[in-house]
């Protein structure tokens, strides 16, 4: 794909290479990759790499990919705030710069923020997944969060503020092991696909909510940061939070149950919500693309 060729999909191991596919084989070893053979999962990977395929392969994202990336970092960050229920039109983002005083601006900052770190962070997610769970919950938290509840999981006791879910918060306890659980299948290394690695740790933590605030920005930032990091979208030109936000609060809503119940259909239903978020993103920046090549952006 000339300039813009990207490395495989493959896997979110730590060195994205085939080589970690035989040592993490089995599903016993790699409980990803079982989730990867649930019926109905494999079309939806191949349909998200056919997709970011085609916008990569795009003429523009030859000479300007870096405005393209940069567009769509700051629809993303749009798109999740909005799913917060703070819904901006795309140019009032673009030109505020004061995202301190409102509550509904410290929401889209927070968007800003997160979106922006997350591609600070693709080197240290494969080795300390938690570190860069605090990183991003620490950016998006700090200054407005209780001093000393920002950058770590809750407590028992502890409030959690956010939308509502639905969903029975989980005790510390059991969060702080199923945040251990999820480290250990990062650094692990995995030969699942980018799309399966990147749902389960979006659902993980949208079901968990493991900070007292802004989880589903932390949720939405790390499986950014396995889109991005894992080398499906290298050039972070594919923002699922847009369609995310495209799909609604209902959609989303309905994909998570789905996702906690632990059911294989459950699972499979918000693996694919999550690869439709992902193609929206991609129609959003092949649009951009389009504009650019008119001369119109």
């Amino acid at each position: 794909m000339s300039s813009t060729a990207r490395p495989d999909d493959g896997g979110t191991s730590n060195s994205s290479d085939s080589s970690n596919s035989s040592a993490h084989g089995s599903a016993a070893a790699d409980p990803l990759a079982s989730l990867a053979a649930l019926p109905g999962v494999p079309e939806a990977v191949e349909s998200v790499r056919g997709s970011v395929d085609r916008v990569y392969g795009h003429r523009v994202m030859r000479r300007r990919s870096s405005e393209v990336s940069a567009e769509a970092a700051l629809r993303g960050a749009r798109a999740t705030a909005a799913s917060e229920g703070v819904d901006w039109a795309l140019e009032e983002v673009r030109r505020r710069s004061d995202f301190g005083v409102e509550p509904d601006a410290r929401t889209v900052g927070a968007g800003l923020r997160v979106t922006a770190e997350a591609g600070q962070l693709l080197d240290i997610w494969p080795q300390s997944p938690l570190r860069v769970l605090a990183r991003l919950h620490l950016v998006a938290a700090g200054g407005v969060a209780p001093e000393g509840t920002v950058g770590r999981p809750r407590r028992p006791g502890e409030p959690v503020d956010g939308p509502e879910l639905g969903l029975e918060l989980p005790g510390a306890d059991e969060v702080a092991a199923r945040l251990d659980g999820l480290a250990q299948l990062i650094t692990g290394g995995t030969a699942a696909p980018a799309l399966v690695t990147s749902s389960v740790v979006h659902g993980e933590l949208q079901v968990l909510r493991p900070f007292g605030s802004y989880n589903g920005q932390v949720a939405r930032a790390a499986e950014r940061v396995v889109l991005v990091g894992s080398g499906l979208d290298p050039k972070a030109v594919c923002p699922a939070e847009v369609g995310h936000a495209e799909l609604g609060g209902e959609a989303y809503l309905t994909a998570l149950r789905g996702y906690a119940s632990g059911t294989p259909e459950g699972v499979t239903q918000w693996i694919a919500h999550c690869g439709r978020a992902v193609e929206l993103g991609v129609r959003e920046s092949t649009a951009v693309c389009e504009a650019m090549q008119r001369g119109a952006a």
